[in-house]
């Protein structure tokens, strides 16, 4: 049996609001910022490995990684909270999820090396930059073949970028953050193995951005022909496992809802080690779906599972137990991910004409000083100590800490004031009656509702202690925990609700890749997400769009 392998993160707690005063504020001038922040990435380890190289055998262009040579064989068993995938559909996935699960089987053109953090090609022998920056040319390799046996090329390129991509097939974000000036890059096919993209501008964001799977023609061609209802719904999660067709280094060959995904090592990759031999070097790997994060722990306590991210409450005892047991512990630094608390700035109604937040609390969640005053009010070093036993960070940023973009004047966020929070209340005519009790300016008693997905223990509890918080500013908050997809489906369909405490995950290597969650009309701009792409921009929604986009055009770091 594989011996535990036990990793851990330390969770950053982001619980400022999206929405804060301090959006801009002058960039780090040291020059040698994104060195040091990369090789944070991989502090403690000596990975000095080099690039991957191109090896061709038999007619077919291999992708020779130069890691040291592993063992093959064996199974890996993980896990992810929650109910599982909705879908296995990559190019239609909106939860990290169903993107993880979905993505394993499938390669895009490039890839970002994670010890570097340079682009490297993947499904690409090579790729080329013109000198004005504004075309990419990439040689696909040779060989290559789709789990069914027919050749993957160039055409399949094509018609993922041309087509599902561009004509907004599934989630629309990848469309989204590839649009330069609002305009998509067009796309050639030269020949079976080779394809152009043009931007309009040079696109500093270009090049990673096309890490997106690539999806066989053969089988999407004529899901697209009958729309995007239907290509929704293929590839759903309950789609037999013998029915994908796939081009990564595992496949599909059982999945069992709510309770287990199995894949199985593709023995026709194209990714092989020093040796020349295919890999994966595991035969099997299977994802556990365990409900939520106690079931997790239990789970690997009995042996269940062979890898796990663990939260900075369980340090101590696992911590206590390390030398005793059969696992070892890894301190990674901080996640490249953010906890937070958001509210819904949505003035808006729905199609029957009703708002989707009650108009008073529309007032509240769109006054300035009301939402300074929740951010002062929220104690985030008491939630570190009290929830995570100190093995976490504070964030007042829109960036994780381990981002090459953070703004450490930003960074540095402020204490709990709970006298200056009331202060920024009674500037916008706030008051409180002689129970402390927060009322309005119109005598509206200030009360709602906080969501977070129930099972996410962590989130659970700083929901209880936000409302603890903000009990001190005389407010009341009803917080109730939900299963994910009914939140999900609130934040981004529905719109039915008030605020939340989410978490996304991001990249510290390319802040565009948030552009869908702060753009105006991005479709995970969820404090004030417009369903139909309504034109009611707010000036800093709109500022936070130019930014954006100047930003993409930027090709120096500094």
């Amino acid at each position: 049996m594989i011996k535990k392998i036990f990793l851990l993160f330390l969770i950053i707690l982001s619980v400022g609001i999206f929405l804060k005063s301090c959006l801009r504020a002058d960039i780090p001038e040291e020059n040698d910022i994104e060195k040091e922040k990369i090789a944070a990435l991989s502090q403690n380890y000596d990975y000095n490995f080099s690039a991957p190289k191109n090896i061709t055998i038999n007619g077919v262009d291999y992708l020779q990684t130069q890691v040291p040579i592993g063992k093959f064989g064996g199974k890996l068993i993980s896990s992810t909270i929650g109910e599982g995938p909705k879908t296995f559909n990559s190019w239609n996935s909106k939860d990290a999820t169903s993107s993880s699960m979905a993505d394993i089987m499938f390669d895009g053109l490039v890839t970002t090396n994670v010890y570097t953090g340079k682009v490297e090609p993947k499904l690409a022998k090579e790729f080329s930059i013109s000198p004005d920056g504004k075309e990419y040319i990439f040689k696909i390799r040779k060989g290559l073949k789709w789990s069914d046996g027919r050749d993957l090329n160039a055409k399949d390129v094509y018609f993922t970028y041309n087509t599902i991509i561009r004509e907004g097939f599934g989630n629309i974000s990848t469309r989204d953050s590839l649009l330069v000036e609002g305009e998509y890059p067009k796309v050639e096919l030269i020949d079976n193995y080779t394809i152009k993209f043009i931007t309009k501008e040079p696109f500093a964001p270009f090049l990673r951005l096309l890490s997106v799977p690539i999806a066989p023609k053969h089988v999407f061609e004529s899901v697209c022909q009958k729309g995007k209802s239907y290509f929704d719904s293929f590839w759903s999660s309950n789609t037999k496992p013998s029915d994908f067709v796939t081009s990564g280094p595992f496949k599909l060959v059982e999945y069992v809802p709510a309770q287990r995904v199995i894949f199985k090592r593709n023995p026709n990759y194209y990714v092989i080690n020093t040796d020349n031999k295919k890999l994966p070097y595991l035969d099997e790997y299977v994802v556990l779906i365990v409900g939520d994060l106690n079931n997790e722990l239990l789970k690997f306590k009995a042996g269940e599972i062979d890898i796990l991210s663990l939260r900075g409450a369980n340090v101590p005892s696992f911590k206590k137990q390390e030398d005793k047991s059969d696992y070892k512990i890894y301190n990674l630094g901080p996640t490249t991910s953010t906890m937070f608390f958001t509210i819904n700035l949505n003035q808006r109604k729905d199609n029957k004409g009703k708002f989707y937040v009650e108009e008073k609390k529309q007032k509240w969640f769109n006054d300035k000083n009301f939402r300074s005053a929740i951010d002062y009010a929220i104690d985030r070093e008491s939630m570190i100590f009290n929830i995570t036993n100190g093995v976490a960070k504070p964030l007042f940023t829109a960036e994780a800490l381990p981002s090459i973009y953070l703004n450490e004047t930003i960074a540095q966020g402020h204490k709990r004031d709970i006298v200056l929070a009331k202060n920024y209340l009674k500037l916008s005519g706030f008051y409180w009656d002689k129970n402390g009790q927060l009322y309005d300016k119109d005598n509206n008693k200030v009360e709602f509702t906080l969501y977070t997905n129930a099972g996410q223990t962590e989130r659970e509890a700083v929901g209880v202690m936000i409302k603890q918080d903000l009990a001190d500013l005389g407010i009341k908050v009803n917080f109730k925990p939900i299963e994910f997809n009914s939140l999900v489906n609130k934040l981004t369909n529905t719109l039915d609700w008030e605020t939340a405490i989410m978490g996304l995950t991001g990249s510290p290597l390319e802040p565009h890749g948030g552009k869908n969650v702060w753009n105006s009309n991005g479709p995970l701009h969820l404090f004030n997400r417009r369903l139909n792409n309504e034109t009611d921009i707010l000036d800093w929604e709109r500022e936070i769009d130019d930014i954006y986009e100047k930003g993409a055009l930027e090709l120096s770091f500094d």
